[in-house]
């Protein structure tokens, strides 16, 4: 396997693009970069970004991000979508409702009291991206922590859609070490119906705070002007547990190729969801990474440890990208043969 440089070893504590201006970054990492606002069938402006390699190196694949619950397509996300551009991949991601620069619902930041219209937009955003800027090319997502749950429900409802599917700390169970304490989990029910917008669940610790390790990671995510620490309103709290629990019901639906790597220290999603999904999962291709000590940020590792994990990641995603496309190529001659 070809080493790996994540783009975030020249970042720094204050800006994911270190010392330099984003098109000098991008143009280190001989990429490409746009972005634009789309809108919703809601009514709501939606940001949107992409990512392409500079020539020669000729894209082999598409890979569409799903960012997690507090972050956003435009911070450290983008910093793994500069990686997967420069190996060969044109990149997409969208701000999901009341994210980066994206409209809140009612006009409330980090408000999603329903997954389904967040997971209605990516599929809308993603298929029309596809159509226009990689047809013919093998797809995968990648997500992280809550947006591996939104891309599981897109694999579900989009089944043979999809090459692959990156899980990396995926939400398919919040740990226990994170829930809001009993008795307020099992009545949160009653807050969410009567004060659905109230910050009122407690968490046990900050995301940033146990979710990377390194501190100055930590201090550059914090540092997003778009970023919130602030606690999860009741109904989002509410519909967050609600999924993982639907989610854990339907595992044996799941299809899609999977790569799934999680934290083993992660106290955020829980790690054992993580395996069981593997287990249970009916992928004919399916492989486990559970990475000793890391936290629920494996961006947020060591320098060694992140080459080392999103490496394993690129190779993944370079095999399989090949595979698609020969079966795409043979399809296509099968039908050519057959006119």
């Amino acid at each position: 396997m070809a080493a790996v440089q994540h783009p975030v070893s020249d970042s720094n504590e204050n800006s994911p693009f270190g010392t330099r201006s984003p098109s000098e970054f991008y143009a280190l990492h001989h990429v490409t970069h746009s972005s634009e606002y789309i809108t919703n069938s809601r009514g709501l402006k939606l940001f949107t970004h992409s990512w392409s390699p500079l020539p020669p190196t000729k894209p082999i694949g598409c890979v569409a991000m799903v960012h997690g619950f507090t972050g956003e397509s435009g911070w450290l996300v983008q910093l793994t979508s500069i990686l997967f551009a420069k190996s060969g991949f044109i990149v997409c991601a969208i701000d999901h409702q009341g994210h980066g620069f994206s409209d809140g619902l009612d006009g409330l930041n980090h408000h999603i009291p329903d997954i389904n219209p967040v997971v209605d937009d990516c599929i809308q955003h993603f298929a029309k991206f596809r159509e226009t800027h990689a047809p013919n090319l093998p797809a995968f997502l990648y997500s992280e922590s809550l947006g591996g749950a939104i891309s599981l429900y897109i694999t579900l409802r989009q089944k043979g859609a999809w090459d692959g599917l990156i899980l990396n700390g995926a939400m398919c169970g919040i740990s226990a070490k994170f829930k809001p304490p009993w008795p307020l989990e099992h009545l949160l029910f009653v807050v969410a119906a009567v004060i659905p917008t109230w910050r009122v669940v407690p968490t046990r610790g900050s995301i940033p705070d146990v979710s990377f390790k390194v501190e100055w990671k930590r201090k550059l995510a914090l540092a997003s002007p778009r970023r919130t620490v602030a606690r999860p309103r009741a109904a989002t709290a509410l519909e967050l547990m609600r999924v993982c629990k639907e989610l854990q019901g339907r595992f044996e639906d799941v299809e899609v190729p999977l790569l799934i790597a999680h934290g083993g220290d992660d106290v955020v999603c829980d790690p054992a969801c993580a395996e069981e999904l593997h287990q249970r999962a009916a992928s004919r291709d399916k492989t486990l990474k559970i990475y000793p000590g890391m936290w629920h940020q494996l961006i947020g590792e060591s320098e060694e440890d992140v080459n080392k994990v999103f490496g394993e990641m690129v190779e993944w995603l370079r095999t399989r990208a090949e595979r698609g496309q020969k079966g795409k190529d043979n399809a296509i001659a099968s039908e050519e043969s057959g006119a």
